[in-house]
């Protein structure tokens, strides 16, 4: 055990080292003493973008904090331990040390998230491929795969446009996730998924195989420069509607927005309020544009949305096979898992922290 302790230490120096945790410490004093300052909160916009960055440092100057602490009260119990040994305080001291490197395991996986906008927000917007109704179906069981997995970490999803299947699922749908490095996890989702099971749909109970795309962007912030000229925009309103051509309301809120220069089309009907479908219609369109914005600055496409190709076979980054065998591979990393009902239920960590050690190692 002391020789755990004396490991987690030494890991727990790199990373302080690695994440300038001291640097950080001196940043929020100066942070402070901006903020004290008479005018500070003349510039809202100002004021909030040093409130953001304030609160970053913090929370790592925080985490280090804590668990600087908690390898304390380990290294005493280890020495109380040694005089007096006891069987529940042995076990006390195994679970302090257990917490601990797990959460040295997570900041070691956050090294990697370093990309311009990996903290941000989620857009994800799924698309039916290949397959009709069954491909829609599994557009279905993607969407709710991912709002589990944000349920599961605490962040908060919204569907804000959604196209349902004739007979079930969905042709596209489109959320947002909010919440610390939603992006820089669900960017390894993008690409096209592969389905192969016995068909609900099929009365001969044969196997079919399913496609779907995953397109991942962040939510670009207000400080973000993305230029959009509304001379360039076509703005189209229609009534929103929901599964079986039922309106949801009776006025024309839903909003679908062109780019004309790059034919980007965008759309929002989930708020009752044409100026708030409007709102979110235009932050998906930033995030599009900021997108194609970074490919031509000569950053791949697979760094931010996964290559373009058909929905369809040979394409796939993924396989969920859940007939005549369960398994689930990610054909970039060939991590796999055989209990398929876990990672449909939102258990995607395994796969996320592969690709992203993957892609740091590709030097992407």
């Amino acid at each position: 055990m002391q020789e755990e302790i004396v490991i987690i230490e030494k890991k727990l120096n790199e990373l302080s080292q690695a994440f300038s945790v001291e640097e950080k410490r001196k940043e929020l004093e100066a942070y402070d003493l901006q903020m004290s300052q008479d005018g500070f909160w003349d510039d809202p916009e100002k004021a909030s973008q040093v409130q953001k960055e304030r609160s970053q440092r913090e929370q790592i100057v925080r985490n280090f904090d804590q668990m600087r602490e908690q390898l304390g009260d380990a290294q005493t119990f280890c020495q109380m331990l040694e005089e007096d040994p006891s069987e529940e305080l042995e076990k006390e001291v195994q679970t302090t040390l257990n917490v601990l490197k797990q959460k040295i395991e997570d900041m070691e996986f956050q090294r990697v998230l370093g990309g311009e906008m990996d903290r941000s927000g989620a857009i994800v917007s799924i698309n039916s491929g290949a397959g009709g109704t069954e491909s829609q179906d599994w557009a279905a069981m993607l969407l709710r795969m991912y709002l589990r997995w944000a349920e599961l970490r605490g962040f908060s999803a919204a569907i804000i446009d959604a196209l349902p299947g004739e007979a079930a699922g969905y042709k596209n749908v489109t959320i947002t996730i909010d919440g610390e490095f939603a992006y820089g996890y669900l960017r390894s989702e993008a690409g096209i998924h592969r389905l192969v099971r016995i068909s609900p749909f099929d009365s001969n109970a044969r196997r079919h195989t399913s496609f779907a795309s995953v397109m991942v962007m962040p939510q670009i912030e207000d400080d973000v420069d993305i230029e959009i000229n509304e001379s360039d925009l076509r703005i189209d309103t229609f009534r929103a509607s929901g599964a079986g051509g039922q309106h949801v309301n009776t006025t024309d809120s839903a909003v679908r927005i062109t780019h004309m220069p790059t034919n980007i089309v965008v759309s929002c009907q989930n708020e009752r309020s044409q100026h708030k479908n409007k709102a979110s219609a235009m932050k998906i369109l930033k995030a599009r544009l900021y997108e194609k914005q970074q490919e031509e600055n000569e950053k791949t496409r697979e760094q931010l949305q996964g290559e373009k190709r058909g929905i369809d076979f040979g394409s796939q980054i993924r396989s969920y096979v859940l007939h005549p065998y369960q398994m689930i591979k990610d054909h970039r990393t060939n991590f796999e898992m055989g209990n398929t009902q876990a990672v449909l239920d939102g258990q995607l960590e395994g796969f996320i922290r592969a690709f992203l050690l993957w892609k740091a190692g590709h030097g992407a």
